[in-house]
């Protein structure tokens, strides 16, 4: 078997499985070392979680509390691992990308490079304006208590909470990379996401709501401001990809494939 053979990604099944076990121990390695330092680290994680809730504290009963003995050492597992999967995520994208990278074709390639960087780059964007706006949020959730009532706050449930702002607000940011990478690949035209761009927008504006309830509609518009523009960053993307398509297509005398049922 030449070089050239396995390059193309004809490596027998044996190879295959001693490649994916290299690679995932790799892997796992790099995880192992993300969830140790998530591990020391932790403390200091909690102490920024604590802050909104000390900020609370000034003017009412306010705390965090654990409801079971493991409770505490639950949570710095839980913070371990939340972190060993961030830190480390260069590393294992990078080897699942090595992987299956022999069996693409040059373009498929260069297309799982660009988009996954660009997505990579908007996440974490995305995670760390979740992360800026989820003080704002607890300051006025904890608002609609009497101030005569204590906040006491489930320790395990208070950080998923901040996950869980921290990861949608991420995911969020990346889905004009998702619509870019639909119209590359012939599923979906600009024409179709432009006609459904009041829907977007309604979308934007609802998701914003939802993750920066604050008192003032600045917080709100931080947030739809910069997702708006991305996704029509997006759009002009897709519309000019659409468009040297159609030329291509002319060129070559062949139907223009935005009008075909295939381009949507």
């Amino acid at each position: 078997m030449t070089a050239a053979t396995v390059a193309r990604g004809d490596m027998p099944l044996g190879s295959h499985v001693s490649e994916a076990r290299r690679r995932a121990v790799r892997a796992a390695v790099a995880l192992t070392i993300g969830m140790i330092a998530g591990f020391v680290f932790s403390d200091q994680v909690i102490d920024v979680l604590r802050a909104p809730i000390e900020v609370l504290a000034e003017s009412r009963d306010a705390s965090l509390n654990y409801d079971s003995v493991t409770g505490a050492f639950e949570l710095k597992l839980k913070i371990a691992l939340f972190a060993g999967v961030v830190l480390s995520s260069p590393i294992w994208i990078f080897e699942l990308f090595g992987f299956v990278s022999p069996g693409l074709t040059r373009r498929e390639r260069r297309l799982t490079v660009g988009f996954s960087f660009a997505a990579l780059a908007l996440f974490a964007t995305g995670s760390v304006t979740g992360f800026l706006l989820f003080p704002h949020m607890v300051e006025l959730l904890a608002s609609f208590a009497s101030a005569e009532d204590s906040t006491i706050l489930n320790a395990a449930y208070y950080v998923d909470f901040v996950m869980k702002i921290v990861v949608a607000t991420g995911i969020a940011f990346t889905l004009p990379v998702f619509m870019v990478l639909l119209n590359a690949l012939g599923l979906v035209s600009a024409r179709t996401l432009l006609r459904s761009w009041r829907l977007i927008v309604v979308a934007i504006v609802v998701f914003s709501a939802l993750v920066t309830p604050a008192a003032d509609v600045l917080s709100m518009f931080l947030i739809a401001v910069p997702m708006a523009a991305l996704f029509a960053g997006a759009l002009l993307i897709t519309h000019l990809h659409d468009r040297r398509a159609a030329r291509r297509a002319s060129a070559a005398g062949l139907p223009d494939p935005v009008a075909t049922p295939s381009g949507v």
